[in-house]
């Protein structure tokens, strides 16, 4: 573990970056966390910064990785930056606008840490509810953006900018591989994906983001949401574009950057 001045350093560093709505320097904390574990800790600081609290657990959340052989990152979203579609981020402080579309997932039940340390892929369907589409508003408060170290962007909550959820519809089981995807950003040719979901499950990332989100032995209530990885990577956008990404057969999302 880094020192406890290393983490707060960092955390400070970020929470000037929203403060002042400007990016900082990277380099001189590029070694500063020494593991993931460093990072989910200044996250944590960060959320109690800007939460005033650190007590209500984590309504939404973000979890993925590029493959299910890869360690997963999760990261809670601040309340602030999750928005219903179709929705306006015109306003919203910004240094970089890279899109991620994505499906969500919402518990049915709570789960916990009990539950969550057993939990396997195949027993993961029943705790969820309703699924939905995501768009994953992909930001930066450090100057190297998704260039900067993985630790300090993973401090950076994954480097996430803001959450847009479309409609709700019940869950049920999919041919995850089938699964087309159409995203239209401005002026930009669409961008059309069957079953690139870097997982190729969403539920995939539950058991990981479950024993994650509980590992001080919290309790996961029902209702809790997690987005789950792009379908797309990170896809390039600038102001005043559209977004608008659509799941056959679960539904669509919208945003105006």
């Amino acid at each position: 573990m880094a020192p406890v001045a290393s983490v707060s350093a960092v955390a400070e560093a970020l929470l000037q970056a929203r403060r002042e709505r400007q990016p900082v320097d990277a380099r001189p904390l590029a070694l500063a966390l020494h593991g993931a574990e460093d990072a989910y800790a200044v996250q944590a600081l960060v959320a109690a910064s800007l939460s005033g609290t650190a007590d209500s657990f984590p309504r939404y959340w973000k979890s993925g990785g590029p493959s299910r052989e890869a360690v997963p990152t999760h990261a809670a979203l601040p309340l602030a930056g999750v928005w219903a579609s179709p929705a306006d981020g015109r306003d919203w402080p910004a240094n970089l606008r890279l899109i991620e579309v994505e499906i969500a997932l919402r518990l049915g039940r709570a789960v916990t840490q009990a539950q969550a340390a057993s939990l396997t892929h195949e027993a993961s369907a029943p705790l969820v509810d309703a699924m939905g589409v995501s768009i994953e508003w992909v930001d930066s408060r450090w100057q190297e953006g998704v260039a900067a170290p993985a630790l300090l962007k993973l401090a950076d909550l994954q480097s996430h900018g803001a959450l847009v959820l479309g409609e709700w519809r019940p869950f049920a089981p999919r041919d995850w591989a089938a699964q087309q995807v159409r995203v239209e950003i401005g002026t930009q040719p669409p961008f059309e994906r069957r079953g690139t979901h870097s997982m190729g499950d969403p539920l995939w990332v539950l058991p990981a983001w479950l024993r994650h989100a509980t590992r001080e032995g919290q309790t996961v209530p029902a209702g809790t949401v997690v987005t789950t990885g792009t379908w797309c990577g990170m896809l390039p956008a600038q102001l005043g574009d559209r977004v608008l990404a659509r799941f056959e057969g679960i539904g669509e999302a919208s945003l105006q950057l």
